[in-house]
């Protein structure tokens, strides 16, 4: 019951950041939507982590700034720059589900970073879960809520989180977890920034109440809550928080039929169960 109910609005929050970049990307070209958030984020976390939180040492070295920046580039600017490029061609349900499969890309790449073959359950599970994604995408490519390229766009920006994942885990970090959180969100933005600046179309930009709710949404209850909720989960139980990764999916697809009126069908049911099947596989020890 302690599981429950955090386990439950975790999941809620973090399958909702699909449809809040959705609802920001109506307003904002993808790539303001994500600067405004990195730069709004980082620089809040920071301001709390050295003001209201302060602790001795906690400035980041020359090395442990190379390191924060790699783990940003990878974990911010390729993975969010792409997550949200990729939702303006697919649907909500679809950015949720594919979220969903990170854990396998994990598994296999810090096989492949251990120099060990993958386990059988790794590599089945994580075809299971492409599998899943592919037939829940069929329909939506026939009626342009999904298109191919948009799904390649979000492939690169999930291996590009399970690289970040297995790279943040092989240092012994000294820095407090908002530091290095606000850290890694700023100099994220600031990477992204010269391909804003080049490709986005500000002309077109409506900086609406719908743009500010979406960036609210996407900094307080996704950013802020969500990853409370997910390091009191780990704090509990890691094996069992992991399961709760299972449920997001399922809340994704209902805020993405309900709020944005994207269809359900077969094939979503089909293929997100394909996918928690490739998440029970691949993270069986």
């Amino acid at each position: 019951m302690k599981q429950l109910l955090p386990g439950v609005l975790f999941a809620a929050l973090w399958a909702s950041a699909s449809a809040a970049t959705k609802f920001g990307v109506l307003s904002v070209h993808p790539l303001i939507l994500a600067n405004v958030r990195f730069f709004i984020a980082g620089t809040g976390m920071l301001l709390v982590a050295y003001t209201l939180r302060r602790s001795a040492d906690s400035w980041p070295t020359r090395i442990e700034f190379w390191r924060l920046t790699v783990f940003a580039l990878l974990n911010t600017t390729i993975y969010l720059g792409a997550f949200v490029l990729a939702l303006r061609e697919v649907s909500a349900g679809i950015g949720s589900l594919s979220t969903a499969t990170n854990p396998l890309f994990i598994a296999l790449l810090s096989a492949l970073w251990l120099r060990r073959v993958p386990r059988p359950n790794e590599i089945g599970g994580l075809l299971l879960g492409l599998a899943g994604v592919g037939v829940a995408t069929y329909p939506l490519l026939q009626d342009a809520h999904a298109t191919v390229g948009g799904l390649l766009i979000l492939l690169i920006g999930m291996v590009s989180v399970s690289a970040a994942t297995v790279y943040y885990a092989r240092f012994d970090w000294r820095l407090p977890s908002l530091v290095i959180n606000g850290w890694q969100v700023l100099i994220g933005g600031l990477l992204l920034l010269p391909f804003t600046l080049a490709f986005a179309d500000f002309g077109m930009a409506q900086y609406d109440g719908r743009f500010w709710g979406a960036v609210f949404w996407l900094i307080v209850p996704v950013s802020v809550a969500a990853l409370q909720l997910w390091f009191y989960l780990v704090r509990q139980d890691p094996v069992r928080a992991s399961l709760w990764l299972f449920l997001c999916p399922i809340f994704g697809f209902l805020y993405s039929y309900v709020l944005l009126d994207e269809p359900i069908t077969l094939f979503t049911f089909v293929g997100t169960g394909l996918v928690v099947g490739g998440l029970w596989l691949g993270r069986r020890t």
